[in-house]
């Protein structure tokens, strides 16, 4: 008997204890107003109104399941529905959807959402029907979103509000042009509301205080795709962009990096031979090298399988000389093994988006 009473308590703990780490369900809607960030000439006279829209969030708070979930202060994790209106009838409207993660701080009062999706536009370029939206060039694109709210839960029973700032960026990844994309940047405010009772949050200091250590790693990266170039209707053309670098995980969330890599964009042969034929004035040579090599910075941020990155190049060979020397790069990254790593990233100069890459990595 006493054999059987304590399987019994054993079992029953187990079960509470389960049940106390089991991710918990939640929704947030917020309704957003902003402007429009003109980052080019082309969107100076796209600058008509101030863009609003709704955004609306899916959430699986983390309760510490797994490790990392404490590492991070217990993020959320889901899926969004982005609708936003332009106030302009040359821009449309755009709707997305994708994945996002929640971080916390202050604790837990202050949220820092990052979203990456695909979206879809009302209203994209037409030569004869809308040859002025040089902002979308595709009825597909991608999606960014940046959101930093105070966050208060369960004011009232299960329900809460937060209200904060917003960045949203759309593009294509130049896959067609034109491409100038579009940023929005404003205010949020909201309502959140939880499904599931939510358990009590401890810090894990004694994890986060532990050293994490790893010898320096190195990364062969392809990265790849199709992009236009600048001219309408040029046609896609594959690129190929080349990279080896070296990580040092400095804790248990970051690693910094540091590398080199060469840039096979093909659509660059038929833009010089353009420019060259078309523009004599501008004295570019027709057998100039399309090719460019960048050495790079970077940072990259662990979560679980998956992984942040942001880098920031310069081009030490660049023979022409059409955009910024300076690059950089945004992009997620999910590990299939300890030394495969697969993912998406987009390549920018400045807000000027030039390619959206497919990831394939080894680490090693």
């Amino acid at each position: 008997m006493r054999v059987f009473f304590l399987v019994f308590l054993v079992f029953a703990t187990s079960v509470i204890f389960a049940q106390e780490f089991e991710d918990t369900n939640a929704i947030d809607v917020s309704f957003l107003k902003g402007n429009v960030l003109a980052h080019s000439p082309d969107m100076y006279q796209l600058v008509t109104g101030h863009p609003d829209g709704v955004l609306v969030s899916f959430s699986k708070h983390t309760h510490g399941k797994e490790q990392w979930q404490s590492i991070y202060n217990y993020p959320d994790y889901g899926g969004y529905f982005l609708f936003q209106d332009f106030k302009n009838e040359i821009l449309g409207k755009n709707y997305a959807i994708g994945a996002f993660y929640n971080f916390y701080f202050l604790n837990r009062n202050l949220s820092l959402k990052i979203a990456q999706g695909i979206a879809m536009t009302t209203n994209p370029y037409h030569k004869v029907t809308n040859s002025k939206n040089k902002a979308f060039g595709s009825k597909l694109m991608g999606n960014i979103d940046f959101v930093l709210n105070y966050k208060k839960e369960n004011i009232i029973d299960k329900m809460g509000i937060q209200a904060g700032l917003v960045f949203t960026h759309f593009s294509n990844g130049r896959i067609k042009s034109p491409n100038s994309g579009i940023n929005t940047y404003g205010f949020n405010l909201g309502i959140n509301y939880n499904f599931d009772a939510v358990p009590n949050k401890k810090s894990d200091t004694v994890s986060l205080g532990l050293k994490y250590t790893e010898p320096i790693r190195y990364n062969v990266v392809l990265r790849t795709g199709v992009n236009e170039s600048p001219v309408i209707e040029s046609g896609q053309k594959p690129f190929y962009h080349l990279s080896f670098y070296a990580d040092k995980r400095i804790n248990r969330k970051s690693a910094l990096q540091a590398g080199t890599e060469l840039f096979l964009t093909t659509s660059f042969k038929e833009y010089i031979r353009f420019r060259a034929i078309s523009f004599p004035e501008d004295h570019v040579d027709i057998n100039t090298d399309y090719k460019r090599v960048g050495l790079f910075i970077g940072h990259e941020l662990f979560i679980n399988r998956i992984s942040l990155e942001a880098q920031l190049g310069y081009y030490v060979y660049r023979p022409f000389k059409e955009d910024a020397p300076i690059y950089d790069r945004v992009g997620m990254k999910y590990y299939i093994s300890n030394q495969i790593f697969t993912g998406l990233s987009l390549k920018t100069h400045g807000f000027l988006a030039e390619s959206m890459e497919l990831v394939m990595g080894i680490r090693f």
